[in-house]
């Protein structure tokens, strides 16, 4: 290791071996602060220690953070430069070139593909990355160029629209790192063609997580009449008209989001099935329900209603009521999808709620199917945030 790093040090406490097992993050209450570890400049990379002062891992610091630390590589003198970027990326690009036959994926999963904080989607020869730590953000320019000697991209963006960033005292001014501004993209997904808007739209400007849930729903669509609500681009409802439903109808609050998935609809050759309803969620639901509409499947993918423990509660109650306005809309022997992206809501409590929002619509269901985020979103076994993506498919019955 040619550079001098700081050292910070576990409590006599805190659990190192677990460290040593693989664990990716260290929270501020188990490390030794004083004025000079305080002091740390946020994304300084450091060298953690246990209490005995016998070096761990190369970790990156945000002192003002819950995540003290987050662990970088398990070798205490790791160089973290252009070459351990690559090859992460590369590592990374090995797996999704084996996934999928078309560059259109999450290529970088934060913790669980080594890079903690740090999420990377790739439109064909566009990326974009979110660099959600302050390590990341100070190293973008070698991020961006290890992107691009890896995988080829000609355009790379910095997204930094995320709300952890505000977490780690970040900027959220998004812009091109690499290339010319980037126009919207068409993307190639389970017989579908969806467009990102890369610059302007939610996220990376495509969920590419639901890709097999939409291929789920897709495979229950033929001839059905439905409807996908807070659809954003299309995602369910595309997904369903190239499975050969009847008809789709999209519901979102962003007018935006709905332009582009009837230039997506368009795209596809589904136009003349496909129709859009601007508003509130809630409310259309409600009105759908006085003017007697009903569908065939009914799937619902709402934003996270509980990003964090505080909003628990809270959160459960709205999935309940999802499920219970949702549920009256599908005909006997439907189907109703239901969708959660909350890190702090568990598979267990998620599917209580929608249990008890069906049961409280006056539904009876049976649970065919539980789908989660597609493998280029993979778990980091000892974070149970990376798996927080999950979707419940019921069949109404009599």
């Amino acid at each position: 290791m040619t550079d001098i790093r700081p050292t910070i040090r576990l409590k006599p406490k805190a659990n190192a071996r677990a460290i040593r097992h693989g664990a990716p993050w260290v929270y501020d209450n188990e490390i030794v602060t004083d004025r000079r570890t305080k002091a740390l400049a946020p994304g300084t990379i450091a060298v953690l220690e246990d209490e005995g002062r016998i070096p761990l891992a190369t970790v990156a610091v945000t002192p003002a953070s819950r995540i003290f630390a987050r662990v970088l590589d398990r070798d205490p003198a790791a160089e973290i430069g252009p070459d351990w970027l690559r090859d992460r990326i590369a590592i990374a690009l090995a797996l999704r070139e084996r996934l999928y036959a078309a560059p259109f994926y999450r290529l970088i999963h934060a913790e669980a593909d080594g890079l903690p904080g740090v999420v990377i989607d790739r439109f064909g020869e566009v990326a974009v990355i979110q660099p959600n730590a302050a390590w990341a953000d100070r190293l973008i320019d070698d991020l961006a160029a290890a992107l691009v000697s890896v995988t080829g991209v000609s355009v790379v963006v910095k997204n930094a629209a995320g709300r952890a960033r505000a977490l780690e005292g970040l900027d959220d001014v998004s812009l091109v790192l690499i290339g010319q501004d980037p126009q919207a993209v068409a993307v190639p997904m389970n017989g579908a063609t969806y467009v990102a808007d890369i610059l302007g739209g939610q996220k990376t400007g495509l969920y590419y997580d639901q890709r097999p849930n939409h291929a789920f729903a897709a495979g229950l669509a033929q001839g059905a009449r439905v409807l996908d609500v807070f659809s954003h681009v299309g995602g369910f409802s595309l997904a369903a008209l190239a499975g050969g439903a009847a008809s789709a109808l999209a519901v979102d609050g962003s007018a935006p989001a709905l332009a582009l998935a009837e230039e997506g609809a368009a795209l596809s050759g589904v136009a003349d099935r496909f129709a859009t309803r601007a508003g509130d969620a809630f409310a259309v639901l409600e009105a759908l329900a006085e003017e007697g509409a009903r569908f065939d499947m009914v799937i619902c993918d709402p934003p996270a209603f509980a990003p964090a423990k505080p909003a628990l509660e809270a959160g459960l109650r709205a999935y309940e009521r999802v499920a219970r306005a949702a549920a009256g809309l599908v005909v006997e022997g439907g189907y109703l999808g239901l969708c959660s992206c909350s890190h702090a809501v568990d598979l267990a409590r998620f599917r209580t709620a929608c249990n008890r929002g069906i049961g409280r619509a006056g539904r009876s269901a049976q649970l065919i199917h539980t789908g989660f985020a597609g493998p280029d979103h993979p778990q980091h076994p000892q974070l149970a945030e990376s798996g927080y993506l999950k979707a419940l498919f019921y069949r109404l019955i009599p």
